[in-house]
């Protein structure tokens, strides 16, 4: 990682070595668990320099040059964290097992909440999606324990609030009378349920068909793909971000493949080409 005269930040150099995002990476120096040259860092702004020993519980920390970009169809029951002092299981550990990169999720899905979500070792592609101002859409499909009155659906669109919080959908569709089609930009921490509570509704399942160009598509609950190439650019393409491919990336890999061996496509970009990639490891939505 090229760093020049001035350093990097040291929530960037975090995020690059694959231990959080950005965000994250502020949270753990605020904690006072990363160390630099044997120092103990818990402002920010600090700046790392080319041979710099960087420490986040005792353990080196050393930028990553390749970029792992994985989708997982998380199913109900599973926690959006790298522990759990519960003991509950981890959505990470479905995850193919011989991945070496240090991964995280981008985003959260609630305990009982299903569907699909990302895991990356790339700290910028984190933050960019984790930022409502990415205006990246996030879909999700909810099935209720009963019928769903058209003046919920209306009241979303239209914004409302619940206890001092704001929330409003993009899109809140009618599929059927116990089940909506949900669109967020931001996602609040449980934002569906949240609504469907003030309403006295109860969501029986809801799940996360799409973020942004990629779809959940034809992956199994507990299945996990690599996102193409043009995913992960799709994805970026309204801000700066660029992620790096390496040709060691190379070699597509996935718990059980789909008819095809294909990936499912990016939405209107059916005849776009699937870039294998080797395999492998806050806003809650």
């Amino acid at each position: 990682m090229e760093t020049g005269d001035r350093g990097v930040r040291l929530q960037v150099y975090m995020a690059r070595a694959g231990a959080s995002s950005r965000r994250a990476a502020e949270e753990l120096i605020a904690a006072g668990r990363v160390s630099v040259n044997g120092v103990s860092v818990g402002e920010q702004g600090t700046r790392v320099f080319p041979g710099d020993a960087v420490l986040l519980d005792g353990k080196t920390l050393r930028p990553e040059r390749s970029r792992v970009y994985l989708a997982l169809n998380k199913p109900p029951g599973h926690i959006c964290s790298c522990s759990d002092p519960q003991g509950r299981p981890l959505a990470i550990d479905l995850l193919p097992g011989d991945i070496k990169e240090r991964l995280y999720n981008v985003g959260r899905l609630d305990f009982m909440s299903c569907g699909l979500i990302f895991f990356t070792n790339d700290g910028e592609f984190a933050a960019k999606l984790g930022h409502p101002s990415s205006g990246v859409e996030k879909e999700y499909i909810v099935e209720a324990t009963g019928h769903v009155p058209d003046e919920v659906l209306r009241a979303f669109e239209r914004g409302i609030t619940i206890e001092g919080e704001h929330y409003r959908a993009r899109a809140a569709n009618r599929i059927g009378s116990r089940c909506i089609r949900v669109v967020l930009i931001e996602g609040k921490n449980r934002e569906i349920r949240r609504v469907f509570s003030h309403f006295r509704l109860h969501p029986l399942r809801l799940r996360r068909v799409r973020i942004g160009p990629v779809k959940l598509g034809g992956l199994a609950e507990g299945e996990s793909r690599p996102l193409a190439e043009d995913e992960v650019r799709a994805l970026l393409e309204r801000g700066d971000v660029r992620p790096e491919f390496h040709a060691q990336d190379a070699n597509p890999r996935r718990t059980r493949p789909e008819p095809g061996g294909r990936p499912p496509p990016v939405a209107g970009s059916e005849n776009r080409t699937f870039v294998p990639k080797k395999p492998r490891k806050e806003l809650t939505w």
